[in-house]
């Protein structure tokens, strides 16, 4: 055994919650072989495994995971032209960044997006209207049960909204992706990337301890689609309306349980504003549903991950 696999490693830190348990196991995989070894050793000992990646839209339990828990960290990367192929384990806005002073971009509404690559193709994350499946062109993959490598084009990746195969089929671990770009001023790029982080913050606020949206976006009757389009004077995208109106619309805007609240400035954001525990986000996140359901028949889905 060449991998380093710690146990009862505190989960906490590592995510932007700041909250839960320990990891039975914990290991940091930084290749292909190191996957594939830290799979073989989790199921010799019938152990499940996590995948995690950069610690953002999850919520780890207050007992922590009886599992061997996988931090991705391959962090490889390259352009050719008018592409970039990256390791899963690259962190996003520092791709974008570095595409950016080399002339390449288009993606630049997708800076301020927490976590890495990988977790971006999974989740197809998307803002302001651009979204991953817009610029990712392969993904390359991996099974982990079958121990195949696959090579995926953008058709196969079967992107959805803050949806993918991948995140439909976990057994398949996102390694690296091939993102195509265009041509841009890198001085434009720059200011068009600093705009864009300065409107998320004012919209969905930063450096807070949470999940990022803790809801979908979901698709709602054009009844409510007419009162959200009336009302903010905006477009109803794909029959959607944002999860944080719903939110405010019952009331439930800086609702609290324990130190779990919906945040005032955008109530998809559910944080952590002091010692909150994962079971005060789930009865918030609970309640909040319930609110949502019973004015509007509206079944509201964690966009976050609750392991």
């Amino acid at each position: 055994m060449i991998l380093d696999i710690q146990e009862n490693v505190p989960l906490a830190p590592m995510t932007t919650f700041k909250i839960g348990g320990p990891a039975r196991y914990f290991v940091v995989a930084k290749s292909e072989a190191d996957i594939r070894e830290a799979l073989d050793w989790a199921k010799e000992r019938k152990l499940r495994h996590i995948i995690w990646a950069g610690g953002s839209n999850v919520l780890v339990p207050d007992e922590g995971i009886e599992a061997l828990v996988m931090c991705i960290e391959n962090q490889d990367l390259s352009f050719f032209r008018n592409t970039l192929e990256a390791d899963a384990g690259c962190n996003l806005l520092s791709l974008i960044r570095t595409a950016s002073e080399k002339g390449l971009g288009g993606w630049e509404k997708l800076a301020g997006i927490p976590g890495t690559l990988g977790g971006a193709v999974r989740g197809n994350a998307g803002a302001f209207g651009p979204e991953i499946k817009d610029f990712a062109q392969k993904v390359r993959a991996f099974n982990t049960g079958t121990g195949d490598i696959q090579e995926f084009d953008n058709a196969d990746c079967e992107f959805a909204y803050r949806n993918s195969f991948f995140k439909r089929n976990p057994e398949w671990i996102v390694m690296r992706a091939l993102v195509e770009l265009e041509n841009v001023d890198p001085k434009d790029s720059a200011g068009l990337i600093s705009r864009t982080i300065a409107e998320r913050e004012k919209r969905h606020i930063q450096n807070v301890r949470a999940a990022g949206s803790f809801f979908v976006n979901p698709v709602v009757s054009k009844e409510i689609q007419a009162m959200f389009e009336k009302e903010k004077g905006l477009h109803s995208r794909e029959g959607r309306v944002p999860a944080g109106w719903l939110i405010e619309k019952v009331g439930m805007k800086g609702a609290r349980v324990g130190d779990a609240v919906a945040s005032e400035q955008h109530p998809n954001y559910i944080k952590n504003d002091g010692k909150a525990t994962a079971k005060d986000v789930l009865t918030l996140a609970r309640q909040i549903k319930d609110a949502v359901k019973e004015k509007f028949g509206v079944e509201l889905k964690e966009e976050a991950v609750v392991l």
